[in-house]
């Protein structure tokens, strides 16, 4: 996996067995359905590393791109890892970030779980960073399995300050009880920012969750249903009625995520009409999720039409 300047077509991501190449970053995570590439940043051009990232601009937005080998202590790792981030955001701010873990829900020899070593790591960077007030400035985030023996982070930040947006019913993610591991995660339900007077909306990875507790485990029509509702309220808190701006001039791109690939028939009827819509740009990918309990996550990108 490799980020790399696209002259063509702004900072691509690219799924499925695609290699990478000169002009894209690819993530090996198998595709079920729909698109297999994904460029929201159409006009970014490459102009340089920094902090080891692979660095894009696109107008108001800076854009960047790491991937390392996992190492023994991820949590460390991904601890090291946002700091340089932090680095390089530095007078900026955050607005989403993608994160690929692999083996997620895999445990270490001292027995925590690979996503809750993360989770510290992350934690611990944004604390140290971002000063006592961090919470307030946590941005939009997913987090799921990624290709074997790799950790790969993507962010993208704006000079102008964004809007996050939490759901009211659930519990923000950095206020998490201990039992979901010795760190919380660190990220706000969605973020609204603007690049040159165009309005951007990123969801984040949504799920099955209410307050702090798994909805339905086992049951995918129940998450299914749980996942939209959640999707309704932060439609909602966005200001964008009950359907994530649906029918009044967003471009909507979805990532849905599915543990087990032999689902996808039936999330994708579930889905259908009630949160995918025709004229929307979906990728269905097979992948691990942060809770282990937990069948299907969706993220959401949505980009104002000129």
């Amino acid at each position: 996996m490799m980020a790399a300047p696209n002259s063509k077509n702004g900072f691509e991501v690219q799924f499925g067995g695609l290699r990478s190449s000169a002009d894209a970053l690819a993530v090996s995570i198998p595709v079920l359905a729909g698109g297999t590439h994904e460029t929201l940043f159409r006009g970014a051009m490459f102009f340089g590393l920094s902090e080891g990232f692979q660095m894009f601009q696109q107008g108001d937005f800076l854009i960047g791109a790491v991937v390392e080998p996992v190492q023994a202590d991820l949590a460390g790792q991904t601890r090291r890892l946002y700091e340089r981030l932090l680095r390089v955001a530095q007078g900026r701010h955050l607005a989403r970030i993608w994160n690929y873990v692999p083996k997620i829900n895999a445990f270490s020899a001292d027995g925590l779980e690979n996503y809750r070593a993360f989770c510290a790591g992350r934690s611990r960077a944004f604390e140290a960073g971002l000063g006592a007030d961090c919470r307030e400035k946590l941005p939009s985030a997913s987090a799921v399995g990624g290709p074997a023996g790799e950790l790969a982070v993507m962010f993208a930040t704006t000079s102008r300050k964004p809007r996050h947006v939490e759901n009211p019913e659930q519990v923000p993610s950095y206020a998490y009880p201990p039992e979901h591991g010795p760190r919380a995660p660190s990220f706000a339900r969605a973020t609204q920012a603007e690049d040159a007077g165009r309005p951007w909306v990123f969801v984040s990875g949504t799920a099955a969750i209410k307050g702090h507790a798994t909805i339905a485990p086992g049951d995918l029509g129940g998450q299914i249903d749980c996942m939209v509702d959640n999707f309704k309220i932060i439609s909602r808190g966005c200001e964008l009625g009950e359907n994530l701006g649906a029918g009044g001039g967003w471009e909507r791109h979805f990532k849905i995520y599915l543990r087990d690939a032999r689902d996808y028939e039936a999330a994708a009827a579930a889905l259908a009409g009630r949160l995918v819509l025709p004229g929307d740009y979906v990728i269905w990918l097979h992948t691990d999720i942060c809770r282990a309990a937990l069948l299907i996550e969706v993220e959401a990108t949505l980009v104002a039409v000129r």
